[in-house]
């Protein structure tokens, strides 16, 4: 159990980290990545047994990208330094290569099941990344709150 934890919270942390490395990320923000991915993973690995893998990467990008909004504003840095980092533990790719595999080995069927699920996961992906991204960027500034705050009184 406790190996299961730390399995889920290391691995997509220095995998993150890792990604982050190479594409050049600038180092310091190593730390941010891995903790965006560690929390989109964390909230995928606690949803994904009450919901569908579609759905759960549907959340756990949501938390990833809402944390990644945050430290672009905090940071003052571009969005997609945390953004690509923190969806990279959530994205389909065994999906994909199983996809793939099946379609060489001709199992159409197992191809056209794998591939639908991939092609949902991905899906959820990008919604949870729409949703976020289209909430403008002033309310994530602790300074448009204060100020929205002083016109009301």
């Amino acid at each position: 159990m406790i190996n299961n934890i730390f399995t889920n919270i290391l691995c997509p942390f220095f995998g993150t980290i890792g990604f982050s490395v190479l594409f050049n990320v600038p180092k310091r923000f190593y730390l941010s990545c891995g903790i965006t991915g560690t929390l989109g993973w964390i909230i995928y690995c606690l949803t994904v047994d009450a919901t569908s893998p579609a759905i759960a990467s549907f959340l756990g990008t949501l938390g990833a990208v809402l944390l990644a909004r945050m430290l672009t504003v905090y940071m003052k840095c571009p969005i997609t330094i945390f953004l690509i980092s923190g969806i990279f533990p959530l994205v389909p790719g065994a999906g994909v290569y199983f996809t793939a595999y099946y379609l060489v080995t001709d199992q159409l069927a197992l191809a056209a099941q794998q591939g639908m699920s991939a092609v949902k996961i991905a899906f959820g992906i990008v919604l949870g990344i729409v949703f976020i991204v289209a909430i403008p960027r002033e309310v994530f500034n602790p300074a448009y709150w204060k100020q929205r705050k002083s016109r009301k009184t």
